[in-house]
């Protein structure tokens, strides 16, 4: 790990701390007055079992046990002389748990004396102290440094000025906060940035003492006044003591969304402290991939080919009913069903045949959603066309093939008669239920619409002609709430550059979002169709705008749904009406809606579309 893929990998997306360990061992039984410390020596495997316990969780990188592992904490305990063992066995055994998969941050807290000029210790004597403590951590195979929980900047100072002494790792320096959001000292947080950015870290920001809401008020006043990657990572709230034990009430739920907020306020690296747990971490797991999917690597590179002689081209009017339509001026209408969880899709051609009648032009099939596993989203589609007789647009995502089997599919999908095509990047097994399952990425959505331009061009992904063509209508998704919009428009373009013939948005609840989204692409001349989502409720609404990626749905919808909470038919109707509202609104601006049906509601797509008149 050098400084520049560090900061590489925070400017892709945010990286995710682990929790409390300090707490964590006090929650598994190991005594409060023990030096948690001294376990790298005695009970390793109780440090092992919280670190894989964090790593299963989600994290990106779990931190050594060595908070406190310094000459003068360890005295306290008659451990003064191991600290060179304690904190290389602290490194090494979070390393073997990391393995290859995520990075280990060496953990160094205070001293805990005073240091010059509020104390006797000079500045060098603190250099030579903290280096006693990083040395080893370094020796044991650290992957970056983290120096957190200061109160005082000239021993945060001294404790960077050892690191740099020593290596070229990245560092995390944080302090910590009161209730106010000051530090400790007193300072603002416009002074306590101040003191961060001079200490030269790679990465600032806060950790301790206090819960996520404090963190964000703090986070909201400084992000403005620097430009440096902020960590954060609160305590599950303020403990209290419940039968001489103390316990932390902060749910994972909240820390959860807290998560969102920090991400949105401008946070790179977020995690736990004091109280967090790895349900904690799984929370904001999930909410990170919600928020800002980590875009995978991409690993197998596209070349450039020249098309086979003598191949006819298939025009794109000649593609698909779906595209003829679009060529037309129509405005089409997609209505999204999922695929059932067993062997039977009995229900779902039923749903579509209603849709079929009712004048829909696709029924667009997600291809294992929320990274489930269900009936494959191929297998459905040619059901659906061959018994119902309405065209399908099949989702394709990379997650789970290679690009051998993700030709072969493409090919065979085609030969069963597929020619609408959704390429998807695909949301990583962590967001779902199979969060140890091994995602293949060999290409992302970009790289897939080459290789379905390529099949369209009489050719496979290295230039090997395939006899005929494929004619697949290629479309592509966009997120018109990213939080960095800028990449997304970025990340379009190349789609666009690439072959793609449409695009379809997430759900649209924010019209105010939406339109800048239209604004920011009209140099894209490619058709826009745009999702809509009826709301069931509140707790639907506040699922979506939570934990789907690209969902942002603004307080008035939120506040018109709280209203109906007790009612379950007046909170269908108003998400319906709302839903009715916004296609009203938008329907100038694009080619077309994509309305889901949600928990198989296909009457609620019924009564949107109801007395529009669109064509």
């Amino acid at each position: 790990m050098t400084k520049i893929n560090f900061i590489e990998k925070i400017k892709n997306g945010v990286i995710l701390f682990d929790g409390g360990l300090g707490t964590e061992l006090y929650n598994r039984g190991v005594f409060i007055n023990r030096c948690f410390e001294s376990l790298n020596l005695s009970d390793q495997q109780i440090i092992k079992n919280v670190h894989e316990d964090y790593k299963k969780a989600g994290a990106d990188v779990i931190e050594t046990n060595t908070y406190g592992a310094n000459r003068f904490k360890l005295k306290l305990h008659q451990l003064h002389d191991k600290v060179y063992e304690i904190n290389y066995e602290g490194a090494k055994i979070a390393r073997e748990v990391a393995g290859d998969d995520i990075l280990v941050a060496g953990s160094v807290g205070p001293l805990g004396i005073m240091i010059e000029p509020l104390g006797p210790t000079s500045v060098d004597e603190a250099v030579e102290y903290f280096s006693e403590q990083i040395q080893p951590l370094i020796d044991g195979g650290v992957d970056l440094l983290i120096f957190e929980t200061f109160i005082y900047p000239a021993e945060l100072n001294a404790a960077i000025k050892a690191a740099k002494n020593l290596c070229d790792l990245p560092v995390i320096a944080q302090m910590t906060i009161d209730d106010d959001a000051d530090a400790l000292t007193g300072a603002s947080p416009e002074i306590m940035v101040k003191e961060l950015v001079d200490t030269g870290a790679d990465v600032i920001g806060i950790n301790c003492t206090v819960g996520p809401q404090v963190m964000l008020n703090w986070l909201e006043q400084v992000r403005k006044i620097t430009d440096k990657p902020i960590s954060i990572m609160p305590n599950a709230g303020k403990p209290r003591n419940i039968d001489g034990r103390n316990i932390y009430l902060t749910s994972p739920e909240y820390l959860g969304e807290y998560a969102k907020h920090f991400i949105q306020a401008g946070a790179s690296v977020v995690g736990g402290c004091c109280g967090t747990g790895p349900d904690h971490i799984k929370r904001m797991r999930n909410m990170i991939n919600a928020v800002k999917p980590t875009s995978p690597n991409k690993r197998f590179e596209i070349v450039e080919s020249h098309k086979p002689q003598n191949i006819k081209l298939i025009e794109q009017s000649a593609k698909s009913r779906l595209a003829r339509r679009i060529l037309d001026g129509h405005f089409v209408k997609f209505v999204e069903l999922l695929a059932p969880y067993g062997v039977s899709a009995i229900k779902e051609i039923d749903k579509a045949r209603e849709m079929f009648y009712y004048g829909i032009d696709v029924i667009n099939i997600p291809d294992g959603p929320r990274a489930s596993a269900r009936m494959s989203a191929l297998s459905l589609a040619v059901q659906i066309q061959r018994e119902v007789g309405i065209e399908t647009v099949l989702h394709y995502v990379c997650r789970d093939r290679n690009i051998i089997g993700i030709q072969s599919d493409l090919l065979g999908a085609y030969a069963l008669g597929l020619k609408n095509i959704l390429a998807i990047t695909g949301d990583p097994p962590k967001v779902g239920s199979y969060p140890d399952a091994t995602a293949v990425y060999d290409v992302d959505a970009i790289g897939l619409v080459n290789i379905l331009n390529r099949l369209n061009n009489g050719m496979d992904i290295v230039g090997n002609p395939i006899g005929s063509p494929t004619g697949f209508f290629t479309g592509v998704g966009a997120n018109p709430g990213a939080i960095n919009l800028d990449e997304e428009i970025k990340r379009l373009n190349w789609k666009v550059d690439a072959g793609a013939e449409f695009i379809v948005t997430q759900p649209v609840f924010d019209i105010r979002i939406f339109e800048n989204f239209i604004n920011r692409i009209q140099h894209i001349k490619i058709p826009v169709i745009a999702g809509l989502w009826p709301l069931t409720s509140i707790r639907n609404a506040e699922f979506m705008n939570n934990e789907v990626p690209g969902c942002d749905v603004p307080d008035t919808i939120l506040n018109r749904l709280r209203k109906y909470q007790d009612s379950k038919e007046d909170s269908l109707k108003e998400g319906i009406e709302i839903a009715r509202e916004t296609l009203d609104i938008i329907k100038k601006s694009i080619s077309g809606v994509q309305i889901s049906a949600p928990f198989g509601r296909v009457q609620s797509v019924i009564d949107v579309l109801s007395g529009f008149s669109l064509d």
